[in-house]
C-alpha cells in the first residue's frame, strides 16, 4: 500500500489500462498537453501521444456520439467531460444510442465506453458546475453509474469501468479529488466489482447509507453521536447502478433503522429508490420509518455561505441520526 490522492490514484488506474490495452484512448477538452482540468491525464500525453489523448472542441454531443461509434468498432474510449453538467448536452446520445445499442443489436455490439467527470456542490462553482444528476442515469437501462469515494475505489472502479463491455458513467465528487488514502501497489492489478457496497463503519443502532462526499460527513457524524451511546453503521454503495440492496438490507436487519444521506435532491432521487426497496423487502425489520436527508431542492447558489447551507453537513446528519433513534 501507498498513500495517493484520489486524482492520482484514478490517473494511475487509467495509465495502467492504457499500457495494458492499446484500444483504450481518451477524448475531451484540455486532456492533451494541459493534462485535464482536474489533472486527470497529467503526464499521459507525453507517454501516449495525441492519437490516444485527443483534445476536442467544446462539443459534448459530438464527441459522445463519436466515441459511441468508436466503441461499436471494438475500441475502448474514455470521455473526460470535466463536469457532469456539461455532458447533459449529450443526453439524447447517451439515452437513445449509447445505452440501447447492445439491446438493439441483440448483444452483437458491446458498448465499452466510460464517461467520467466531476459532480457535486463545493468551491463556489455555482449552479452550472455543481450538479449531481446520477438518478437520471440510474433510471436508464444499460448504464452503470459509479460513485467512488476513496482513492482505492477511484482506481479499482475506474479499471473495472474501462474493462467493462457496458457503458459506464464514472462520477468523481470535486471535494474528494485531493483526499488521500491507501492504494495497492500497481502489481496487484486490483479491480473493484460493480454492485458491491462497502461498510465504512460497523454499528448496531442505525444504518446510514451515504453517497459520494456525504460518506465522510456521515462518518464524522457517527463519531459525534457515539458520545450519546448511538452505534451507527455507515454504508457506501459505491455504485448506484447496479445498487447493492442486499448489503443495505442485511444492515437494516441488524439495526432496525435506516437513514439515507444524499447531497442530491430528494424528489425522485436515489434515496427514494433505496427507501422504497427497504420498505418492500425489509419491512419486518424496520422499527421506525425510513428517513432521508438531502440537499435543498434549489439551484446551487454561488455565495459560499448559501452554498454551504443547501447541502447536509456534519451537524445536520448527526441530528437526523438522533431524531431517528428517538422515534
Amino acid at each position: 500500500m501507498r498513500e495517493l490522492t484520489y486524482t492520482a490514484a484514478a490517473r494511475e488506474g487509467l495509465d495502467e489500462e492504457m499500457a495494458r490495452d492499446a484500444t483504450v484512448f481518451v477524448v475531451g477538452e484540455g486532456i492533451g498537453q494541459r493534462g485535464g482540468n482536474f489533472n486527470t491525464t497529467s503526464g499521459l500525453y507525453e507517454k501516449y501521444g495525441p492519437m490516444r489523448l485527443r483534445d476536442t472542441p467544446i462539443v459534448e454531443r459530438g464527441f459522445v456520439g463519436m466515441c459511441t461509434g468508436a466503441a461499436m468498432t471494438g475500441t475502448r474510449p474514455v470521455v473526460d467531460f470535466m463536469f457532469l453538467d456539461f455532458v447533459l448536452d449529450a443526453f439524447g446520445e447517451m439515452v437513445n444510442q449509447t445505452a440501447k445499442i447492445q439491446y438493439m443489436s441483440s448483444g452483437r455490439l458491446p458498448m465499452p465506453i466510460v464517461l467520467r467527470g466531476c459532480i457535486g456542490v463545493g468551491g463556489a462553482a455555482a449552479t452550472h458546475h455543481s450538479g449531481n444528476y446520477y438518478p437520471f442515469f440510474a433510471h436508464v437501462p444499460g448504464w452503470r453509474v459509479v460513485l467512488p469515494t476513496t482513492p482505492r475505489d477511484a482506481k479499482g472502479l475506474l479499471k473495472s469501468a474501462i474493462r467493462s463491455d457496458d457503458p459506464v458513467l464514472f462520477l468523481e465528487h470535486k471535494l474528494l479529488l485531493n483526499a488521500k488514502g491507501p492504494v495497492p501497489d500497481p502489481e496487484s492489478d486490483e479491480l473493484i466489482p460493480f454492485g458491491c457496497a462497502a461498510i465504512r463503519r460497523e454499528g448496531s443502532d442505525v444504518t446510514v447509507v451515504a453517497l459520494a462526499a456525504m460518506v465522510g460527513r456521515s462518518l464524522d457524524a457517527a463519531e459525534d453521536v457515539a458520545g450519546d451511546g448511538i452505534s451507527v453503521e455507515v454504508i457506501d454503495p459505491r455504485t448506484v447502478a447496479p445498487l447493492d440492496i442486499d448489503t443495505i438490507l442485511e444492515s437494516v436487519h441488524k439495526t432496525g433503522r435506516l437513514l439515507i444521506v444524499d447531497e442530491d435532491y430528494a424528489p425522485a432521487g436515489i434515496g427514494a429508490e433505496i427507501a422504497a426497496q427497504a420498505a418492500d423487502l425489509g419491512f419486518d425489520d424496520l422499527d421506525a420509518p425510513v428517513r432521508r436527508l438531502n440537499g435543498l431542492h434549489t439551484p446551487v447558489p454561488y455565495s459560499p455561505p448559501l452554498e454551504a447551507h443547501v447541502v447536509p453537513n456534519r451537524e445536520r446528519i448527526a441530528q437526523a441520526i438522533r431524531d431517528l433513534v428517538a422515534e
